[in-house]
């Protein structure tokens, strides 16, 4: 172990030059003692590098993934300039999250002959929660009324419920189930709509299908998005859908910004008359003048539904399976 000033560099193997290389360039500071312990996982298999900061200048990245054969990504978002910088000797990537198309261009990684692989359901519950917790906040107003009661003393609100109200799932993958789940103990009628039906869990979930897209935001209260992002997904719900939303519903988006044909949100937004809780950006950063900023019927938080311990140790786990596997000519949560 070294410390570069702040940075620690976390080594494994670093002797065995036969080797090879295994990077991961950033982590999360609660992933770092989680990734040390696993380690061992590598041992005569290849060496390790980890930095433990969350570097973002693509210079700096490059150089700490030189020479590298396997990268193991918590964040980086891969430019196509950073993926040719790297490709002559990376042959995998894995990343910390299951919508990689957010962080990499695949059609380049797989022309380039780079194994991608993702980690899934690691978050189910805790991305569930979140979507929940943004309801509740849009209906109960917690954390709004919270911090008005520091300077007005004893500000006066109403609040709503969200029993009976319909929710509406777009995608109902282990994230949308577990919405589904928590929905029907709040008393919740939902109605899904969903690329591949599953009339057994509809049914387990005491759920309903819906015919089309359209259908679920016409008919909803709540419409809530769970679908993994790629190129049949990105931009499918625009200005057509949203207008479908009925005076007082809410849109909630814990899956990818993307997902939302860009402008669109916002468009529906002004005209004052839903509300949004979003956990999800494209940018990401948000940019400080970023319009999203301006309205006072979203609630926003920094893409943290996922980032609890439970799911940070499933990353972890996934990520090293995938890595390993890979070393060994075998294959693990393989995307392309």
């Amino acid at each position: 172990m070294a410390m570069l000033g702040v940075m620690t560099v976390i080594t494994r193997n670093a002797e065995r030059s036969d080797l090879p290389l295994v990077s991961i360039p950033i982590c999360f500071p609660a992933m770092v003692p989680m990734f040390a312990s696993r380690l061992d996982a590598f041992d005569s298999l290849a060496r390790v590098i980890m930095h433990d900061d969350l570097e973002t200048d693509e210079n700096v990245l490059a150089s700490r993934m030189a020479g590298a054969s396997v990268v193991i990504s918590t964040g980086i978002h891969f430019s196509h300039d950073l993926m040719d910088r790297v490709s002559s000797t990376v042959r995998c990537i894995t990343f910390g999250g299951t919508g990689v198309a957010s962080f990499v261009d695949l059609a380049q990684t797989r022309r380039l002959g780079i194994s991608v692989c993702n980690a899934v359901h690691y978050g189910d519950n805790a991305v569930a929660e979140h979507a929940i917790a943004l309801m509740f906040e849009l209906t109960h107003r917690v954390g709004a009324l919270n911090a008005r009661m520091r300077p007005d003393h004893w500000p006066i609100s109403d609040i709503d419920e969200l029993t009976h109200r319909t929710l509406g799932l777009i995608g109902f993958g282990g994230i949308g189930r577990r919405v589904a789940q928590m929905a029907r103990g709040l008393g919740m009628p939902v109605i899904v709509w969903s690329r591949h039906p599953d009339e057994t869990a509809l049914a387990e979930l005491g759920a309903s299908a819906a015919s089309s897209i359209d259908d679920v935001f016409a008919r909803a209260d709540v419409v809530s998005l769970h679908l993994a992002l790629n190129e049949a997904t990105e931009g499918m719900i625009g200005d057509d859908q949203l207008n479908l939303l009925r005076p007082g519903a809410m849109l909630i988006n814990t899956a990818r910004a993307e997902l939302i044909a860009p402008g669109a949100l916002e468009r529906r937004l002004s005209k004052g008359d839903i509300t949004a809780g979003v956990d999800v950006f494209a940018p990401e950063p948000l940019p400080p003048d970023a319009p999203l900023r301006s309205f006072d019927n979203v609630v926003m938080t920094p893409h943290v539904a996922w980032k609890t311990p439970e799911a940070f140790a499933g990353i972890v786990e996934q990520n090293v399976r995938a890595a390993v596997a890979f070393l060994r000519g075998e294959s693990y949560n393989v995307v392309v």
